[in-house]
């Protein structure tokens, strides 16, 4: 008998055990595997072999790697400043993470990585290849005791086209996933829309595999408007990061003609909330309907293509959820527990049942969105 699934997390992580790559990456790769260290400073630092792993270059801002445990801190019950292993437990252990859920309500949750979103910037593809290998497979084990619950969504070597289609048909046929990730930004100076991707998203298409695009904070690639605001606080670099990049991959998916070309393509544009893009919505439909602007060569309106195959994740904190749901279509939309991350979210469902959603929207929004970009119907 199938589960019945009535309130899924579309976009919650995991917390990698510090030697999750020195035991499942390829052995001519153990010397330079990530893993957790202390610089000279005593902070906890991802490296790479000896090479420090930063936000956005050397002498940036440095990840707190123990701020991706530190779910609580949003209600001040819990220190961002605690070490790693101080994370939440069921970051790292599944068994510890399904009385989360239960006490939530929380039916399934979708797994995306915590260091791992700090990884994109590795330049060399075979390197890149090994890592993304190595934490699959971990995922997978993780996953394995819960199938029903717990969903592992792939990391993809999107620095070279060929691997990243290799991972992808590993993790769907040899896994079971459901997705694959990967994040907004360029990967060696490679954009979403470049044709150079046409086999990864054909691959998705057949394989019926969803792609979601997940930002984070600086990942040492290219940031949009990082320039603008350098020597700023936590709060603002966070913030542009994030949704700044991922208008920018909606763009590149809907505007640039990716989606159009692959209609069977499901996307979710994620952890970057979801009330701008109604208005990006509207925007682009305004040039594309405007006939001395439009050279796109799309077939149809943005609007169109993405409430045919795209998914947006809203956070349950933000207020026009409540009013943009029918207006983008509650099939269209995600949320995310954030689980075990410091800005994450505990009484989720809970924050969107509040919100006033009639009843059949409420429940398209709490599980069916996700039930359809997953293919988990």
């Amino acid at each position: 008998m199938s589960p019945e699934y009535n309130v899924i997390d579309a976009d919650g992580h995991i917390l990698e055990p510090p030697d999750l790559w020195l035991n499942y990456i390829e052995p001519a790769y153990r010397a330079r595997a990530p893993r957790l260290g202390v610089n000279d400073e005593g902070a906890e630092v991802l490296q790479l072999g000896d090479q420090e792993v930063t936000d956005n270059g050397p002498g940036r801002r440095r990840v707190k790697v123990g701020a991706t445990g530190a779910i609580g801190a949003r209600e001040g019950k819990v220190s961002v400043w605690i070490k790693y292993a101080e994370g939440r437990p069921g970051g790292f252990d599944p068994h510890a993470r399904i009385p989360d859920m239960d006490a939530e309500g929380i039916d399934a949750a979708f797994l995306y990585p915590s260091l791992g979103l700090f990884l994109g910037a590795v330049a060399e593809p075979e390197f890149a290849a090994a890592i993304c290998r190595a934490y699959n497979r971990w995922l997978a084990d993780y996953c394995k005791p819960y199938p029903g619950r717990l969903f592992g969504v792939a990391m993809l070597p999107m620095q070279s086209v060929e691997l990243a289609v290799r991972e992808l048909r590993f993790a769907a046929l040899e896994l079971g996933f459901r997705a694959g990730f990967v994040r907004p930004n360029p990967y060696n100076g490679r954009l979403l829309h470049s044709t150079d991707y046409d086999p990864l998203w054909t691959e998705a298409q057949e394989l019926n595999v969803a792609i979601g695009i997940h930002s984070g904070a600086e990942s040492g690639q290219p940031t949009l408007a990082m320039d603008r605001f350098e020597g700023h606080r936590r709060a603002v670099r966070h913030c542009v990061a994030h949704t700044f990049e991922m208008m920018a991959a909606a763009t590149s998916m809907l505007m640039c003609g990716v989606c159009d070309r692959f209609p069977r393509l499901r996307v979710g544009f994620l952890e970057s909330g979801g009330g701008w893009m109604a208005g990006w919505l509207d925007r682009m439909d305004r040039h594309f309907d405007d006939q001395g602007m439009n050279d796109t060569g799309l077939t149809m309106r943005p609007s169109e293509i993405f409430r045919r195959q795209c998914f947006v994740s809203f956070e349950p904190v933000e207020r026009s959820l409540a009013l943009l749901a029918d207006y983008l279509g509650p099939e269209t939309i995600l949320w995310a527990t954030d689980y075990p991350h410091f800005d994450g979210f505990w009484g989720a469902p809970n924050m969107i049942r509040q919100m006033g959603l009639r009843s059949d929207t409420l429940k398209t929004v709490l599980a069916g969105g996700a039930k359809r970009y997953y293919a988990l119907e």
